[in-house]
């Protein structure tokens, strides 16, 4: 029997020495960056209340007061993990590696002659948006602590000799030890992770929000300018007209230089005018580039029409729909789950973990087997996690305050939105029922009454001007209108290149798990 323990003691030390243990793949950091691309956006034929909606199916969490929490009631929601891999299943859509080439054209977008509409923007932003990629790197990284911080720990293979240099009565033991985490630890830590997760996915959608808004805005400013140049041109060839007519009736002695000279500078003043909008046109389609996230896309304009008529919307259960599906929300949601399943994992840590070591091997003095058995777990006497307790309880007051801060900003914005929205809305009724017919029927009357001889000249500029204001006030009342319809589409988020939120979390559970002193 000496024999045979000794023969395998010996394999036990070969293995040792050799490694035994499978070798671990690898992750390039060429691997990492090519595991986070983006999903190219929502869908159309969904809202995107809808798209949120679908990406977690996870029941909404009661603001409770700070009192009303319940151990007990909440770990019928601490369900194992592995059961529900809806985060694996989204994780998969953004596995995807993005080929170089479509980078700066990503497919879909169609720009002709420097021309995009809208979709295209979008398309090109939720493929190279720099924080959308960020982002979805730190759900890649939720997702691999949520992995790590269940992992049981290793066994320990050793040997163990004694009485060496006692010839004859040595002694020779290999063993195997292995820690027994105890309370579902593991568990709970996978628990808390998932919710970590859960809110990066929330926050992931969020951005894609922020970063459409921004797009939408800087796009119907672009249609306004657009339209506003083309205004500026139409009027302009108007005033040629008028300083044609000026000089024939100077020609004729019938009106004098200062109307052809007032002429030809209000003319002045229009070229001055299509020159500073495209200054700004020029410098808002840069800005739209660097927020889809190619600086390099050439853009000569946009394709697209601003609103003519405003919508009816009842802000009042407008209000309510924002507040429960906004991803902004949810994601705090997700935090108040995640600090409770935190506190509920800390309750737990003092409960011992066991520590137990087999050993087998033999005696040469007696020339028999030897086996051992050694069971341990470490006494919660000094240490009980009491300082770890109180900091979870106090996070999960937070992350409640938190998540009401978060419901009270929505309503304070979409307040201010919905002012936008209502102004905007009225000066559109306004300019298109009453004020641009009556501008354009008073220059219509006024041109003729001047060529008839009948109005003076100074009443003629003024009623120009006027009716050039209006024109433009117009355009841009349609443009105000469509912003305000933006911000609202997007749940009241901007911020397409802000720094992201990183609570993706680390893997500190599994040492505490694992480190009981």
């Amino acid at each position: 029997m000496a024999h045979s323990i000794k023969g395998w003691i010996g394999v036990g030390l070969a293995c040792v020495c050799l490694g035994c243990a499978a070798e671990q793949p690898y992750l390039s950091p060429a691997s990492l960056h090519s595991d986070i691309s983006i999903q190219n956006g929502l869908p159309k034929s969904a809202s995107p209340t809808e798209a949120v909606k679908e990406k977690l199916d996870e029941g909404s969490v009661e603001l409770a007061s700070h009192s009303q929490w319940d151990p007990e009631a909440f770990d019928s929601g601490l369900t194992n993990p592995d059961a529900n891999n809806e985060e694996e299943s989204h994780l998969e859509l953004a596995n995807a590696e993005i080929p170089s080439e479509q980078l700066e054209n990503p497919a879909g977008l169609k720009v002709r002659s420097g021309y995009a509409s809208l979709d295209d923007l979008l398309a090109v932003a939720f493929a190279n948006n720099p924080s959308i990629k960020a982002l979805a790197a730190t759900t890649q990284k939720a997702a691999g602590y949520r992995t790590q911080v269940g992992l049981y720990a290793n066994p320990l293979l050793g040997y163990q000799g004694q009485q060496l240099a006692d010839q004859g009565t040595d002694q020779h033991i290999a063993f195997i030890e292995q820690e027994i985490v105890t309370g579902g630890k593991l568990r709970l830590n996978r628990v808390v992770l998932n919710e970590a997760l859960r809110a990066q996915l929330q926050e992931l959608e969020a951005q894609k929000l922020r970063v459409a808004t921004d797009i939408k805005i800087a796009f119907y400013d672009c249609l306004r300018l657009q339209e506003q140049i083309v205004a500026i041109d139409g009027f302009s060839g108007l005033l040629q007209q008028g300083v044609q007519a000026a000089e024939e009736r100077r020609k004729a002695g019938e009106g004098t230089q200062i109307d052809v000279l007032q002429t030809r500078v209000q003319r002045q003043q229009l070229e001055l005018d299509r020159r500073q909008g495209m200054a700004t046109l020029e410098a808002r389609l840069k800005e739209i580039s660097s927020l889809c996230g190619s600086p390099s896309l050439i853009l000569e304009g946009v394709v697209g029409e601003l609103p003519v008529q405003p919508q009816s919307l009842d802000w009042r259960s407008l209000e309510e729909e924002l507040v429960t599906s906004s991803p902004e929300y949810a994601a705090a949601q997700a935090r108040i789950r995640q600090a409770t399943a935190s506190l509920r994992r800390q309750r737990v840590q003092p409960i011992p973990n066991l520590a137990v070591q087999l050993g087998a091997g033999v005696d040469n003095g007696t020339d028999s087997g030897m086996l051992n058995l050694q069971v341990g777990a470490p006494i919660p006497v000094f240490n009980r996690n009491q300082g770890n307790i109180a900091a979870a309880n106090a996070e999960y007051c937070r992350a409640i305050e938190d998540a009401r801060r978060i419901d009270n900003a929505i309503r304070a914005r979409l307040a201010v939105a919905s002012g936008e929205y209502a102004r905007a809305a009225e000066a559109v009724n306004m300019y298109s029922g009453e004020l641009l017919p009556a501008a354009q029927q008073t220059l219509d009357m006024a041109e003729t009454a001047y060529k008839g001889g009948e109005q003076d000249f100074i009443q003629l500029l003024v009623t120009r001007r006027t009716y050039f204001d209006t024109r433009l006030a117009a355009i841009a009342s349609r443009a105000e209108l469509a912003m305000a319809q933006s911000r609202v589409d997007g749940y009241l988020l901007s911020g397409a290149l802000n720094s992201v939120i990183d609570g993706s979390g680390d893997d500190s559970l599994r040492g505490l798990t694992l480190g009981q002193q």
